[in-house]
């Protein structure tokens, strides 16, 4: 098995609560008004979360922490303050640390977003979705395109010189013209990070029991490459499926995830990926928030704890390394995985075969025609069990 030591760690920390549930979104999160969520009990909570797990980490440096949601920018500054100041008490966070805050445009406020640079964060992921106010409505978006332009230029003048934008694209009704515009716009803000990436109907949304009227595949698959190209005309890099960046720009805590890196997750519904001396675990937290901060006071927060197989460490190792543009080296894999690397060569040459994969100086990487069919890529190595 890999070295637990030498193995990359990042810490995912999960603020579950939003002004609004999106149509589109399966994400762990709940629909919340301002001032009524239990902000100082949840932080409480996560904070004694991360006590639980401080002999388990042991000195094992954090390469990059990410505060995810929901909207964690409702919570207050000194909350968020509360978070880092504890991580840095119990874990090894090294000065450079990469700290992301994810945040909705709706929720922005200059003193606020100020404050959340004093405190140590240093990287934002600004969810604008779109700048055209039709697809931000059919979204369910509770923020305007003025507000999404707003949030990024008032970030940057703050001194946040680290912001990723996401973006979607094949939004209900629309068109080539107004994808592209989308993207045109985010290129001329002080972005060095873009997430462009295709809305889905994922199950349990809104979206999936009433489909809205969605581009077809074909249009779909035109406004990506335009968009590809005018990203790359800009000097975004495409460094994974749907990640696009500038130079030394690449968001390093979604980078270790693809690398097959482990992660701790702390929070309502957070996953984790840890290795020990023997095996490769996996474990998540209580999903409800409020079973989530009852049953950490009796440390009873983790479930569904398991020990990766063989098959199950190959698929997961497939479906985050061949996102990336760079794939992955014979030797990363034995050594991430402790599989040989003759059990999946065969299904690896039926793929170059296909023309999906290829293979460079010992490199497997994407093509461009497997990432239109990566999940029948990916597919090939699903375990048998």
């Amino acid at each position: 098995m890999p070295d637990i030591w030498h193995q990359p760690l990042s810490l995912y920390i999960h603020l579950p609560w939003c002004l609004h549930k999106c149509a589109y979104c399966d994400f762990n999160s709940h629909a919340t008004n301002i001032d009524q969520f239990p902000e100082i009990k949840y932080i409480q909570a996560l904070i004694a979360d991360l006590e639980h797990h401080k002999d388990t980490i042991g000195s094992r440096e954090i390469k990059s922490i990410f505060i995810g949601g929901g909207t964690p920018s409702l919570f207050s500054p000194n909350s968020i303050n509360e978070i880092l100041s504890s991580c840095r008490r119990l874990l090894n966070i090294p000065r450079q640390c990469e700290i992301t805050l994810e945040t909705n445009p709706g929720t922005f406020e200059y003193q606020k977003f100020s404050e959340f640079l004093s405190v140590g964060v240093n990287r934002l992921s600004i969810g604008a979705q779109s700048f055209n106010e039709g697809s931000l409505k059919a979204l369910g978006r509770i923020h305007s395109a003025s507000e999404a332009t707003h949030a990024v230029e008032t970030a940057h003048s703050i001194g946040f010189n680290n912001i990723n934008v996401d973006l979607m694209f094949a939004l209900p009704d629309q068109s080539i013209d107004e994808a592209l515009a989308d993207i045109n716009h985010a290129c001329q803000l002080p972005v060095n990070h873009i997430s462009y990436y295709q809305l889905t109907l994922e199950p349990n949304t809104i979206f999936h029991r009433f489909p809205p009227n969605l581009p077809t595949s074909d249009t779909s698959w035109q406004i990506q490459q335009n968009g590809i190209d005018r990203l790359a005309d800009a000097g975004y890099t495409r460094y994974e499926v749907s990640a696009y960046s500038q130079e030394n720009s690449n968001c390093i805590h979604n980078v270790n995830y693809w690398n097959f890196g482990d992660y701790l997750g702390i929070g309502a519904g957070a996953h984790s990926k840890l290795t020990d001396k023997n095996n490769i675990v996996r474990f998540q937290k209580s999903r409800q928030p409020d079973s989530y901060m009852h049953a950490v006071s009796t440390n009873t927060q983790t479930v569904q704890y398991r020990t990766l197989g063989s098959d199950d460490l190959i698929f997961e190792f497939m479906l985050n390394s061949l996102r990336l543009t760079e794939g992955f080296s014979v030797d990363t894999f034995i050594a991430a995985t402790g599989v040989e690397w003759q059990i999946i060569e065969a299904e690896i040459m039926q793929l170059v075969e296909k023309q999906w994969l290829i293979i460079e100086n010992s490199h497997v990487k994407t093509t461009p025609l497997g990432y239109r069919f990566l999940d029948e890529v990916v597919e090939k190595f699903l375990p048998t069990h």
